[in-house]
């Protein structure tokens, strides 16, 4: 450890600036805030934690939970967890320094995250099960079990990076947490109702059990992870403080398509794939398009986790949530969906010279490209749409296929947007300054789309006696989106 701090003291010492007092200032007020924003978020929490909570909305708050859940074990996971800045992974990491060590303020951090991560769960939990008693007791009842998982989570990670079986395991982790979540929203329905009053009549009772054992066993994986520590792998650290320090960047730097296209070609990096001849020039067009359906059927992870997001507005529902906020998260469902089958467009647009190259004219080759979208977003939304809690008896699926060429139109102005324009001027608004640049980077796409689906979000931010008349006019207007966007698309 003093061959550590010898080597970080001597980089200290020749940086150009160092932290002053304006810095720790900083630090100071953003934790203050942050506390001042948990402490009324808490306030508003536990005067409500003794309601009596409806059985098909816990069921609908436990899934989400437990959703929550699976996506921070799988951001740790894919994230690292434990990574480097670019300096430290360069020198330290492959010098003859101990490697844990060198790791131990990256894990650190990563703990103080998992607890921040706990805290909120926690927080989420006790809304949800709406527990009875004293508030602090039902706090800590329902936080201190949410940060052993969450505390626990980031150690089995830390052990997945050293040890392919614990990804193994970790995979089954996040896999079971969906699987939970699958099943929470059962305890809103028929016998699941008798489960959700067992469970919260023993809640009381079993919560110190719970949290004895949640802290005993994280305790064990966090010793069982500082152990690891000196096992993990270089490379496996490397590609994490790579992966970790692009996201970093592209934040920083306002960019989030940088992301996406990080992520593309991490995925494909060091795969081979098998190549097909290419046919004749009548069938181009198709051809060029047929390359998007085949980077899509070969990840199968994508398609399943679209499949499995369709749920999404029928969960928000079983919740309780406004119509408004469902018709929301429905359209950008479903725009996001169709968006999934944009990466050839995305990439002519970025290089419109090598869609010239293959001798296909660009509004030929868009008008191509618009099926696999089309299909996608009509789909998801017919699946989404379909769910018993949505539907009641009204046949809302319908407005799937009418709504599919808009969606269509919207997913392919997303990916030809142009960079963010970060030179344009920030609007005062009560909430501080505000850059119009990203702003409007983040609306193109859902403008088309929006305006397209204009019949089925009214629809469904004020659910009508009958749909006919609306649908009527969804058909009309998706295709008459896609058809203009198409005609006025320039390359």
């Amino acid at each position: 450890m003093s061959g550590v701090r010898a080597a970080r003291g001597y980089l200290r010492a020749h940086r150009r600036t160092s932290a002053g007092w304006t810095d720790w200032y900083t630090r100071a007020a953003v934790a203050l805030f942050a506390a001042a924003l948990l402490g009324g978020s808490l306030g508003s929490v536990l005067p409500s934690a003794a309601r009596d909570v409806d059985p098909s909305q816990a069921g609908a708050g436990l899934a989400l939970v437990a959703l929550a859940y699976a996506g921070f074990l799988t951001l740790a996971r894919r994230f690292g967890p434990v990574a480097l800045p670019a300096a430290d992974a360069s020198w330290l990491l492959l010098s003859p320094l101990p490697r844990r060590s060198v790791l131990a303020r990256s894990a650190a951090t990563l703990l103080v995250l998992a607890l921040a991560a706990g805290a909120v769960l926690g927080v989420a939990l006790l809304a949800v099960l709406g527990l009875p008693g004293d508030a602090p007791a039902a706090l800590a009842g329902a936080v201190l079990p949410a940060v052993a998982a969450t505390v626990g989570g980031a150690a089995a990670a830390v052990l997945a990076q050293a040890s392919p079986p614990w990804d193994t395991g970790l995979q089954a982790l996040i896999a079971g947490s969906t699987a939970a979540a699958a099943a929470a929203l059962l305890l809103g329905a028929g016998p699941g109702r008798e489960v959700r009053a067992a469970v919260a009549d023993a809640t009381p009772a079993a919560g110190p059990a719970l949290a004895v054992a949640g802290a005993v066993a994280a305790a064990l994986l966090l010793r069982l992870a500082w152990g690891a520590l000196d096992r993990v792998p270089a490379r496996s650290i490397l590609d994490a403080s790579t992966r970790t320090g692009h996201v970093t960047a592209a934040t920083v730097g306002l960019d989030p398509a940088a992301l996406t296209w990080i992520a593309e070609e991490a995925h494909w990096r060091g795969r081979t794939l098998r190549s097909r001849p290419w046919p004749a020039r009548a069938a181009r067009p198709a051809a060029l398009a047929l390359i998007d359906w085949r980077r899509l059927a070969r990840r199968p992870g994508l398609l399943c986790a679209l499949l499995a997001s369709a749920a999404g507005p029928a969960l928000a529902v079983a919740a309780g949530a406004a119509p408004a906020l469902v018709a929301a998260l429905a359209g950008a469902g479903a725009v996001t969906a169709a968006a999934a089958g944009t990466t050839g467009a995305r990439r002519d647009a970025d290089d419109p010279g090598l869609a010239r190259l293959l001798g296909v004219a660009p509004r030929a080759a868009l008008a191509a490209r618009s099926v696999l979208p089309l299909l996608l977003g009509g789909a998801w939304l017919t699946l989404a749409l379909a769910a018993p809690s949505i539907a009641d008896g009204t046949a809302w699926w319908a407005f799937g296929p009418a709504a599919a060429p808009a969606l269509a139109a919207g997913a392919l102005r997303m990916a030809r947007r142009r960079p963010v324009d970060h030179a344009m001027p920030t609007l005062d608004t009560p909430f501080g300054s505000v850059p119009t640049g990203p702003v409007l980077w983040a609306a193109t796409g859902f403008d088309v789309a929006a305006l397209g689906c204009a019949p089925l979000l009214a629809a469904l931010s004020a659910p009508p006696t009958a749909i006919g008349p609306y649908l009527a006019v969804q058909a009309v207007t998706g295709v008459a989106v896609l058809a203009a966007y198409l005609a006025a698309a320039r390359r």
